[in-house]
Parts: structure tokens; sequence; C-alpha cells
């Protein structure tokens, strides 16, 4: 019995100081102070990569490619898209970026291609753009008259618009994907219990997101790389195609890639991002 106690007591005290780890660890998690941007890059060794994410999506579907940045020495910033306009979008990225000191390589995916293409106008420390299955559009165009232009995308049909109530009373119009059609939409390439997550968890973009014009096009001074998914069904792979050559853009395709070839193929995007950070030295 006093043998079976001993074993006991010792296996309460296991149990309480793993309990204690993880309490600790949460605590320091939430006490974290938010990482200075500015001391990120204070070596200036590394350019700071910053990720803005699309429709549909937050940044967590980017941490296969994030992981391997981090591992690779890269400092790394991935922000929440508003998703709220592409002018007011634009405007918070923008923010960020001023947030940040020494050369950035600015990521975008999907819409979030049409607000780095907006937000790093003008901004000297922004070296690279890279487009990953995204809108590059020009100053004046709209994203829904731009993804008129080449036919192929399933997006539209599978839209569900859902009214809102925002501040002061306004309203407007949040557009999801319907959680049915998500998968063979937006990610077939990924397992299903992923994509039902997923469609579960999704953000929506509101329909100014679409109609809002391009202020400005920084990918005619910028250097740009882009990213074709190559069985895309969201942005047609044609439409990106066309648009990255318009910008000179370095084009890489990824045959068979759904509209979330970043998670899919997350090696080959890190590639990408990295070619495009070496040019910054």
């Amino acid at each position: 019995m006093k043998l079976i106690r001993k074993h006991w007591n010792y296996a309460l005290a296991l149990a309480a100081l793993a309990l204690a780890g993880v309490t600790a660890t949460a605590t320091l998690a939430a006490a974290a102070p938010t990482p200075n941007h500015s001391a990120n890059v204070a070596s200036g060794v590394k350019p700071t990569i910053v990720i803005v994410h699309g429709a549909f999506a937050d940044a967590s579907g980017w941490n296969g490619v994030i992981g391997g940045l981090l591992a690779d020495g890269y400092p790394v910033i991935a922000p929440a898209d508003p998703l709220r306009s592409l002018t007011s979008d634009s405007t918070y990225i923008r923010s960020v970026l001023d947030s940040i000191t020494g050369p950035i390589v600015l990521v975008g995916h999907s819409y979030g291609g049409a607000v780095i293409t907006n937000a790093a106008a003008g901004d000297p420390n922004v070296k690279a753009l890279v487009f990953v299955a995204a809108f590059v559009p020009d100053v004046g165009e709209q994203l829904s008259t731009l993804l008129a232009k080449f036919p192929g995308s399933e997006a539209p049909a599978a839209l569900k618009q859902v009214p809102f109530t925002g501040p002061g009373g306004t309203t407007g119009t949040d557009l999801y994907l319907q959680a049915s059609q998500f998968r063979a939409v937006f990610a077939a390439d990924l397992p299903a219990r992923q994509t039902q997550l997923m469609a579960a968890e999704q953000r929506p973009m509101t329909t100014e997101c679409l109609s809002d014009p391009t202020i400005a096009a920084s990918w005619h001074t910028i250097p740009s790389w882009g990213v074709v998914a190559g069985a895309d069904k969201v942005i047609p792979p044609a439409l990106q195609q066309w648009e990255y050559q318009r910008a000179h853009s370095h084009i890489t395709v990824v045959p068979g890639a759904s509209h979330v070839v970043f998670i899919s193929h997350p090696d080959v995007v890190q590639r990408i991002i990295e070619e495009a950070a070496a040019t910054t030295s």
C-alpha cells in the first residue's frame, strides 16, 4: 500500500509540474509584447516578408510558407486583411508597411494582390512584389470587371450574400463561399476534412472589395514575381498569366494547383518569395 501511495504521489507531482509548464507557457504567450517591426530588420541582413491574405481565408493558411521563411532567417509579418473595401484595406496595410524599417518583400494572395498593388505605391522600402494566384489591377480597374475578362471562374456562382449592419447604422453585404462548393471552387487539391474546417472558418469580403477602383498600381515601378495556380477555379489561370505578363513579372506556373497553391505547394511559393528577397540585397 505504501508503495502504491508513493507511486501515486509521484504521478501527481509530475502532473502538477506538467500543468504548471503549460500554464506558464500560455501565460508567457499571452503576455508577450507586440513585435517591434523595426527591430526585426535592424541588422539589415534580410528583408521583412509581409504577407497579405485574400478573401475567404486568413493568415493561418500561410503557416507552411511562414515556417519555412522563419527557419531561413527571414522576419515575417502576416497581418489580418480587414476585407472591408479595397480602399480602406490598402490604407490599413500601408500603415503596417510604415511601421517597418528596412527593405520589404510584399506578398499578396488573390484579393490581397490588389491590396498590395495599391498599398505599396510610393513606398521606397518595398523592393519586390510577389503575386500568388492574385488579382493585379491597373489604375481605375475594378476586380469584378477584371474577373470577367477571361472565362473559367466558378466563384461568382458559389457566392452567398449576407447583409450586415455596421457602426453608425451603415449597411453592406458580405460575400462567403457556400460550404457545399467551397472545396471544389477554392481548394480542390486539399483533403476534404481540411476544407470543411476552412469553409466553416472563412472570412468574408464585402461587395466593395470587388467594386472599388484601383487608385495606384505599384507594379509599374516595383519588380514583381507571379505564381499561376494551374487549376484555379477562382481566378482563371489565363487571367493570372495575362496580369503577370502585363506587369512584366517573373512567372512560375504550378500545374494542377488550386487557388490555395500556397497551402498545397508551400515549398514552391516559399522558393519564389526567397528569389524575390534575394534581389533586395
